[in-house]
């Protein structure tokens, strides 16, 4: 097997969008989709087993997205920094949340590595439509109130950049403070979300034998961007709840 692409690349600025291969930066244009294949923005090779246009990095909701439009290849996409790994089938698609992230796939004998940096591609949301009080997002489970922020804390560095890079996410301590939340009502609160998420079979809430799976806040926060679950809008809930329970005492 020959591997092609670089294996150490060098980290550019935070906000600017680009991908590396082999020593050289292509730029990411907001508003213009960035193909990878073999007849692509980027031609990573002229591999008869690689798709023409086998991945589609692009700019939606403020985010960058990145989408498997193969019908039968696999990437790999990791941020190696917070020890996230995730597999993107065909058909598939996931923010890059992560600031600076690997993406290796394999066609036929080679496998190729190019490396995404996302900056932040518009600085604001387009105006979405929320359910009523914000309590259910269309498409997922029901959660209450009190989950959803369980959930908005820790996505909230990744919504409120603004170039300057991602923070990793914060640990059960600190999410509980910035909510005036004892540890204990938070990890409970966050249980909770992840037996909804696993019962409708999305990936990473559990590991084997039904025991928490160590980086399941990774892919939660993943799974909530990519859903619409949380977004910029609802931060003020986060201040609003923390005044509401240090005025609560």
């Amino acid at each position: 097997m020959t591997f092609a692409g670089p294996t150490n690349a060098g980290h550019g600025g935070n906000n600017a969008t680009f991908v590396e291969f082999c020593g050289e930066r292509f730029p990411v244009v907001p508003g213009q989709p960035f193909y990878i294949g073999r007849e692509a923005t980027l031609t990573v090779d002229d591999n008869p087993y690689l798709h023409r246009r086998f991945l589609l990095l692009h700019d939606e909701n403020g985010m960058w997205w990145l989408t498997n439009l193969g019908t039968h290849l696999t990437a790999t996409v990791t941020a190696a920094d917070l020890g996230f790994t995730a597999m993107l089938g065909p058909g598939a698609r996931m923010p890059l949340v992560f600031g600076r992230t690997s993406v290796v796939f394999s066609a036929g004998p080679t496998t190729y590595e190019v490396q995404v940096q996302a900056g932040t591609p518009a600085p604001s949301l387009p105006p979405t439509t929320s359910p009523g009080n914000g309590d259910t997002t269309r498409g997922v489970p029901n959660f209450t109130e009190s989950q959803k922020l369980a959930v908005l804390v820790l996505a909230e560095a990744i919504l409120r950049r603004d170039g300057t890079g991602v923070s990793a996410l914060p640990s059960s301590a600190q999410a509980a403070a910035r909510l005036g939340w004892s540890l204990t009502k938070f990890n409970r609160k966050l249980d909770n979300v992840c037996d909804k998420l696993d019962l409708i079979g999305v990936a990473g809430m559990r590991a084997g034998g039904g025991k928490l799976a160590s980086n399941r806040r990774l892919k939660l926060v993943e799974f909530a961007l990519s859903t619409g679950l949380v977004s910029r809008d609802d931060l003020p809930m986060l201040d609003a709840e923390h005044a509401r329970n240090v005025a609560g005492g």
